[in-house]
């Protein structure tokens, strides 16, 4: 992602009003979706199903900051 894109984006979160809740649910969107297509292949290989209440307890905040950086 080039420096122009990054500074556009920071402007907006800065500047619009929402826009810093609109980031987050994008991140917790993103890793929620993540962490659930990895149970989801590993409920393949064991044979035990995965529900969501089990993907949501393995997200941790460390996994959203990580997120956020590669968002950015």
């Amino acid at each position: 992602m080039s420096w122009l894109w990054r500074m556009v984006l920071v402007a907006v979160v800065t500047l619009v009003p929402g826009a810093f809740l609109l980031l987050v649910s994008y991140l917790a969107t993103r890793t929620m979706w993540e962490h659930w297509r990895l149970a989801q292949q590993e409920s393949l290989t064991s044979g035990v199903p995965v529900s969501f209440r089990e993907v949501l307890a393995t997200v941790h905040v460390k996994d959203l900051v990580q997120q956020a950086r590669a968002a950015l």
